[in-house]
């Protein structure tokens, strides 16, 4: 599955400079002004994973393929875009289409970059996007109550009960909550996706820190993993400063620059980790001798919709899976060490796949 993360904050948060800088590119405009981002770029990144390179090893593969993670730029908010101020009605459009949002928060200080706000305040930023994203699922859902109101008089069951779950929902919003983190039945789950609210993405807060404060953070996204603990958020400390040093540095030099800053991994490997676990996202493994692939897929797939992720046919035909855990493949030295110790297992419809699992599908 393609996974897209929405990359917003206000302007001046370094959004575009982490941009750059995660997908090795140059291809948004980073500058100390609002709106310089207008169009929303798209970059596809691999993502980390070492078991990739030692099942390749293993299995003899000519070619390794990571799982994809597409990151959108989207230009700054700004207080009033959910009422069209600045290219706010543009920009929260773009928020709708991806899977999470990846917010970025200024947890620096620096007198010649200016604040939209002129002051450092890392809380109140996120207060801000938080509202404008409100206030327009609000505007939403209030149109959509009206448009519903005439079939809802008439007596129809599936505008009754789509209405019931928005009511909810508006009454939710204007307490100040998020739709994210609302209790909702197995029948409103799917009503609830129709409904692209903006604050149902799940929210990973990037703490943009100085280079001094990577390894450690500091006092404002101290302040915060607090404000995200209440919220239900992610939070992840990054410098933009120092990714687009490492971007820009040979593969074979980048752990001993991430080691003397006191990091052991780089940021795309931080913020990838943590944004798997809000979406509760694990990967499966095909091995042979042309490739070894990476496949994403959400905790709790069943076998043949994870063969699905890989072509729809393989769903439909599906009949079984051989499988075996990634740690008895490497351990038995690949397949026919794992068949001969009796670790590939026959798995039929009913399986669940874990994450790690070396797969090999047998369809119809």
């Amino acid at each position: 599955m393609g996974l897209k993360c929405g990359i917003v904050g206000l302007p001046n948060v370094g959004k575009s400079t982490l941009f750059n800088a995660l997908t090795e590119s140059a291809q948004a405009q980073a500058a100390n002004y609002p709106f310089c981002t207008i169009e929303p770029n798209l970059g596809q990144v691999p993502v980390p994973d070492e078991r990739l390179e030692v099942l390749a090893r293993v299995g003899k593969s000519k070619e390794l393929i990571p799982t994809q993670l597409a990151f959108v730029d989207i230009a700054g908010l700004v207080r009033g875009a959910s009422q069209g101020e600045g290219l706010g009605n543009k920009f929260l459009s773009h928020i709708r289409e991806v899977d999470a949002i990846l917010h970025v928060l200024r947890c620096f200080d620096h007198g010649d970059v200016i604040h939209v706000d002129g002051k450092v305040d890392p809380v109140r930023d996120a207060e801000t996007v938080e509202t404008e994203l409100l206030l327009a699922d609000l505007e939403s859902l209030t149109k959509r109550r009206e448009n519903m109101s005439k079939k809802v008089r008439g007596g129809d069951k599936d505008s009754i009960a789509i209405n019931a779950l928005v009511e909810r929902l508006i009454t939710r919003l204007e307490a100040g909550q998020p739709a994210r983190g609302v209790d909702l039945s197995d029948d409103e789950k799917k009503m609830f996706r129709e409904l692209q609210l903006l604050t149902s993405k799940p929210v990973l807060f990037a703490c943009n820190v100085d280079e001094g404060s990577a390894a450690t953070g500091n006092a404002y996204s101290q302040a915060v993993e607090v404000m995200a603990q209440k919220r239900g958020a992610g939070t992840v400390v990054i410098s933009a400063a120092i990714e687009s040093e490492v971007a820009q540095l040979p593969l074979e030099e980048r752990t001993a620059f991430l080691k003397d800053l006191g990091l052991t991994e780089t940021g795309l490997s931080r913020v990838v980790k943590r944004t798997y676990e809000l979406l509760d996202l694990i990967t499966y493994f095909t091995v042979g001798p042309k490739e070894t692939h990476a496949w994403t897929i959400v905790r709790g797939t069943r076998a043949p919709q994870a063969a699905g992720v890989i072509h729809s046919d393989f769903e439909k035909g599906f009949i079984r899976s051989e499988t075996i855990a990634y740690r008895d493949y490497v351990e038995l030295n690949g397949e026919a060490g794992c068949r001969e110790k009796g670790k590939m297992r026959m798995e039929g419809k009913d399986y669940v796949v874990a994450d790690g699992d070396v797969v090999h599908f047998h369809f119809a």
